[in-house]
């Protein structure tokens, strides 16, 4: 019986298997051992590969999502997101952590006051002039005055006493433009742009950026803010080759930076944005940007509270500064030379008016000692028949010349009677007429161009031997029919004194100086193609004037440099190369990168040999003949205006091409004066032979 139920017990543990009336927890709890027997192997697998996987893997974060479909496997969980951002978050806060640590203040200033002169060079290589040191003076701040200080505090950072030392968005602003290849900004605080001033240099570069802004953190933590404003304003450049604002108040206003008011303060504070934009004499555009900023930073000196409404108001009249002071040193004609190279530096090199005057600088010119002293030489003689006490005609005579190799190189020139005297360089004037020696580049143009005779018709070529009319008074022709003045009558051309001289060849016309076959010539192959061929071979644009019959005769006004070059490419067959005084250029002895002109075909060399043949006719048998004693190959033309109000020659002889212009300029009006009895002339009398002689007395010297 026992048996019995044991098997019936059997039976009924064994029925599920085969019905589906049994109860499920029965049916779960009696197989639940053999899954777990089942599922034991995989667990232990699983946690011996969980074993060998890195930790470094068991962090990374499941990424794309798993459980997920779609773009939603992409987009990160909160979780994700927060961790991001914190592990960035930490990254940059250690890394700026471990860059302020290991930025050190630099234990010395820049050496303002060490630096070295900027040392000018003649062409050999022997020492012409020394320039350019730096002018500083360390002053105290509580000699500056309070109004003073705050001028420069409203232009640059009104929030000086209160900031950090830096500015973010000004740091951010000032990446971004870099980063974009947008224009440079400084976006810097005072204590930043000390410390530009003082440590580092101008670069605008990330580097210099972010080192700059953790030495000025450092920095406004050690220092006062009076300390840092004393030091900013000691350090920084105000233009005419001071640093600081002691000094750049005695070349502005001639007196102790103590002595200044708010107005003349505003003034200086302009210059803190750049000396080269706002220092009133280097043009009518600085003056213009100068008074709008002044006006300004008083405005925002009332807006801030440190200015009061009323005294504001009293700041009516803008402070001109005095006229910059001329260095000591420069005497004679080596201020006019200094002048000159220096332009050339800041128009054809990187170097910046502000690096350039810290000093340090060699400048190798292209002027010959041995030239400069004979073309001085040759105009003291000449202008020697000149007297001013005697003869009010000889008064405020204005004498140019500049001597240019066919290269481009200028070897000499004449500015006027000594730097320290007369600042303004007659040599790089453009205010004197051409006169007649003007017209070769009319006969370029037709030798060129060919002339245009009759509307809608080509061209007809002309040559050398073409004739043309060369009597007194004969009307000017264009295509189609007489020149007609707005007076309402017809244009006549004139000869000097009145000379007819018949039918006349070009090349004679051009030899003889012949007034009335060129104009009509200047006419034929068109005012524009003159000018434009007159450019080419070196006279600039803006000195070209206005397109007037009288064009062809010389209304142009180009300086003696470049009428000087532009002869030269006559000289040259055709080829020009830009004039340029400064050959090569050093800081402290390492090269700095200077341009130099290339020489350039402008003109057809059978067309610059024609030219070159009328002029050297000029001086063997025409208009020029004194030149003939500068020897064999002298070629050249004299050069007087309609109105007698200038005279020049330029000529040339082998590879130097010298121009030298005359005039008389009231210094009042500054306007040209006749030339009637200059040195003594008879009346009626055009021009002067005092150019001529010049030109023939220096290509006459011994100069090597």
């Amino acid at each position: 019986m026992f048996e019995r139920r044991k098997g019936a017990h059997a039976r009924n543990h064994a029925a599920p298997a085969r019905g589906n009336h049994t109860d499920p927890a029965r049916r779960n709890h009696a197989a639940a051992p053999a899954r777990r027997r089942r599922a034991a192997p995989r667990k232990r697998a699983a946690a011996s590969r969980k074993r060998a996987v890195p930790w470094t893997r068991r962090l990374r974060p499941a990424y794309p999502r798993p459980g997920r479909r779609g773009f939603r496997r992409w987009v990160p969980s909160w979780r994700q997101t927060l961790g991001s951002v914190l592990t960035a978050g930490g990254l940059l806060t250690a890394l700026v952590a471990i860059m302020y640590v290991r930025t050190e203040i630099p234990a010395d200033l820049n050496a303002f006051a060490t630096q070295q002169d900027n040392v000018y060079y003649w062409a050999d290589g022997t020492e012409m002039a020394r320039t350019g040191e730096v002018n500083r003076q360390d002053l105290d701040i509580r000699k500056v005055p309070e109004k003073v200080r705050w001028a420069a505090l409203a232009a640059e950072n009104e929030t000086f006493y209160s900031d950090s030392g830096i500015s973010v968005s000004g740091m951010t602003r000032a990446v971004t433009r870099m980063v974009t290849g947008g224009s440079t900004q400084g976006g810097s605080t005072i204590t930043q742009q000390y410390v530009k001033n003082a440590y580092l240099n101008q670069d605008q570069t990330f580097s210099r950026k972010f080192t700059e802004m953790f030495i000025a953190i450092k920095l406004d933590n050690q220092m006062s803010k009076d300390e840092i404003l004393e030091g900013y304003l000691n350090t920084s450049w105000y233009g005419r080759g001071t640093y600081g604002i002691q000094r750049a108040s005695h070349a502005y206003y001639g007196k102790d930076v103590s002595q200044l008011n708010a107005s003349e303060g505003a003034f200086l504070a302009a210059l803190l944005k750049g000396a080269g934009l706002f220092d009133p004499s280097l043009g009518p555009n600085n003056h213009e940007r100068a008074v709008e900023r002044w006006n300004w930073i008083l405005d925002r000196m009332v807006t801030i509270g440190k200015l009061s409404k009323e005294e504001r108001a009293g700041y009516t009249t803008f402070p001109e500064p005095q006229a910059p002071p001329k260095p000591a040193g420069l005497t004679g004609q080596t201020g006019y030379l200094v002048d000159t190279a220096r332009a050339y530096v800041s128009a054809h090199t990187e170097v910046s008016d502000h690096d350039f005057d810290l000093g340090g600088y060699q400048i190798r010119t292209t002027f010959e000692k041995p030239r400069m002293d004979a073309l001085t030489k040759a105009v003291a003689e000449a202008s020697g028949r000149l007297d001013a006490e005697k003869r009010d005609a000889d008064k405020d005579v204005r004498i140019g010349a500049a001597s240019v190799t066919t290269d481009g190189r200028v070897v000499a020139l004449y500015g006027g009677p000594g730097y320290l005297k007369q600042g303004f360089n007659d040599a790089n004037s453009s205010v004197v007429p051409a006169g007649t020696s003007f017209t070769p580049f009319v006969y370029a143009a037709a030798l060129r161009e060919g002339v245009l005779k009759e509307r809608g018709k080509p061209r007809t070529p002309v040559s050398p031997a073409t004739v043309y009319n060369g009597d007194d008074k004969i009307s000017l022709l264009t295509p189609e029919g007489p020149y007609w003045s707005r007076s309402g009558k017809i244009v006549k051309a004139v000869n000097d004194g009145g000379k007819s001289w018949g039918r006349i060849t070009l090349k004679e016309a051009v030899a003889q100086s012949v007034n009335t076959p060129m104009m009509q010539l200047g006419m034929d192959v068109g005012l524009d193609q003159v000018g434009d061929t007159a450019v080419a071979a070196g006279l600039l644009k803006n000195s070209l004037g206005q397109k007037l019959p009288g064009f062809s005769l010389g209304t142009a006004t180009p300086s003696a440099i470049r009428m000087a070059g532009a002869y030269g490419t006559f000289a040259a067959g055709g080829l020009h190369s830009e004039p340029y005084s400064v050959d090569k250029l050093s800081r402290n002895g390492n090269p700095v990168p200077v341009e130099k002109p290339a020489a350039e075909r402008v003109l057809p060399a059978k067309v610059a040999g024609a030219v070159d043949d009328a002029l050297r006719e000029a001086v063997l048998r025409g208009s020029a003949t004194t030149a003939k004693a500068a020897g064999a190959g002298a070629a050249g033309k004299t050069g007087t205006a309609q109105d007698n109000k200038s005279a020049w020659f330029a000529g040339y002889r082998d590879k130097v091409s010298t121009a030298v212009s005359l005039s008389r300029i009231d210094p009042k009006s500054q306007e040209l004066q006749p030339l009637d009895g200059l040195a003594g002339a008879a009346k009626g009398t055009l021009g002067s032979t005092i150019p001529i002689d010049i030109w023939t007395k220096y290509m006459t010297a011994r100069t090597g």
